[in-house]
């Protein structure tokens, strides 16, 4: 992939390519990003769950690698459940 600059993430939503679920939005996510060279390793995004998502807060990792491609509006990601370690 290409080179990606923060700002041009900004306000991007997260689509899951296998479903179509918006998984949430760059603006509320964190990145793990690589110290050493400066490489987005994932994108951490909070999920809710229970009433109006006030309770059990959880988050789902996306590993960089799962991203497909970015758009002017939109991240696409691959994300399928038979993946180890990626719970949707």
């Amino acid at each position: 992939m290409s080179t990606v600059r923060l700002g041009d993430l900004t306000g991007k939503d997260i689509i899951n390519l296998q479903n179509g679920d918006r998984l949430g939005s760059i603006a509320d996510s964190d990145l793990i990003i690589q110290a050493e060279t400066g490489r987005i390793e994932s994108i951490v995004l909070p999920e809710r769950s229970g009433f109006f998502g006030f309770w059990d807060r959880e988050t789902l990792t996306v590993p960089w690698s799962c991203v497909k491609k970015i758009g002017t509006e939109v991240v696409i990601v691959d994300l399928d459940e038979s993946r180890p370690g990626i719970r949707i």
